[in-house]
């Protein structure tokens, strides 16, 4: 992989640090452009002060923002941090609990809230809650209070939080151990053939934009990923499907549901907010992009979370309702496969 990146927080927390080098194939590119492709919630702005701060370098050298970054070039950059603190303010943010005991607690996390707090997210997050709502809670190893596992901030759905070290302990080793259960459900473009199946396929980040993921067919990179699937509903140019994941890898149902061509709906970051199947009238136009408001997000919803209790040993398995935004564009295209059936 040509281009590779380091982020790790300074001692004292107050800079966050990102380094690049440039692929074979890179075009000159001024380096806030360059930058912004590659750091998540990286506004204009922030990259500008970074480069009035003196902290953008090229090959060990400050550069201005105007510089074009060129193939081979190693660039790094760093931002100024707010002190850990500020990142765990305790926010009154209402949580949907599921369930609750000494031990842990199962919230139904909205989709559009970020889990835990990070560059361009310092507040509203899941974790900013909970430090609210509970006290003492242990840390993990990246020091983000109770987190055993994380969603994507535009997936809805079911996380498991501990609220004492034994507890995040015994479900970390669960998910590690592959011994959690974890079923959510999608709507892709397409129609997927087979009834079920199985993608595996190493994912790691994409040397081309670093805001995605990709597949490692080969295992040449990347971490070992395996989501089984199986449909539970055709629409004709739309499938709604669910997913049991066997691990647990960055953005892996939606990677690999684009991986066998079938894209998650409306997912803005793999171009699936773009019509990629059906026809090309106006009118189906107008209806796909009616169900893109209605669900203005990725079609993904982790509706089912089972795992054995860290102190009882007892399976626990809960599940929830799809919220309302994927309920009516499901409802939508359902009404519209009925109209259109031959």
């Amino acid at each position: 992989m040509d281009i590779e990146d380091n982020q790790e927080l300074s001692q004292d927390e107050l800079f966050e640090h990102y380094r690049f080098v440039a692929s074979k194939g890179q075009e000159p590119l001024r380096v806030d452009k360059f930058l912004m492709n590659f750091i998540e919630n990286a506004t204009r702005n922030k990259i500008q002060q970074a480069a009035k701060q003196g902290h953008i370098w090229v090959n060990g050298t400050t550069v201005k923002q105007n510089y074009k970054v060129k193939a081979g070039d190693e660039v790094k950059v760093m931002f100024e941090h707010p002190p850990y603190e500020f990142l765990l303010t305790p926010e009154n943010i209402p949580l949907d609990i599921v369930y609750e005991d000494d031990s842990l607690l199962v919230v139904n996390k909205p989709a559009g809230m970020v889990v835990h707090p990070g560059h361009g997210n310092y507040s509203g997050t899941l974790i900013n809650a909970l430090v609210y709502h509970f006290e003492n809670l242990p840390n993990n190893s990246s020091e983000r209070p109770g987190l055993v596992h994380r969603i994507d901030k535009d997936t809805s759905g079911l996380l498991v939080i501990a609220k004492t070290e034994r507890a995040m302990t015994h479900l970390a080793q669960q998910f590690f151990d592959k011994s959690s259960e974890r079923e959510y459900v999608a709507l892709v473009w397409g129609n997927v053939e087979e009834d079920e199946g199985t993608v595996e396929g190493h994912i790691g980040r994409n040397p081309k934009n670093r805001l995605q993921m990709t597949v490692y067919p080969n295992g040449e990179d990347g971490k070992e990923a395996v989501t089984h699937y199986k449909v539970l509903e055709r629409f004709g140019y739309v499938t709604l499907i669910s997913c049991r994941l066997e691990t647990g890898r960055t953005h892996q149902i939606r990677v690999h549901m684009k991986y066998i061509g079938h894209t998650l709906f409306n997912d803005e970051r793999y171009g699936g907010e773009k019509i990629l199947k059906g026809t090309t009238f106006t009118k189906y136009k107008q209806f796909v992009e009616n169900a893109f408001k209605i669900l203005p997000r990725q079609a993904l919803h982790a509706k089912t979370l089972g795992f054995e209790h860290p102190v009882t040993g007892e399976f626990m398995r809960f599940d929830t309702e799809l919220p309302e935004d994927m309920v009516n564009c499901i409802e939508k295209w359902r009404g519209y496969a009925k109209h259109h059936e031959s």
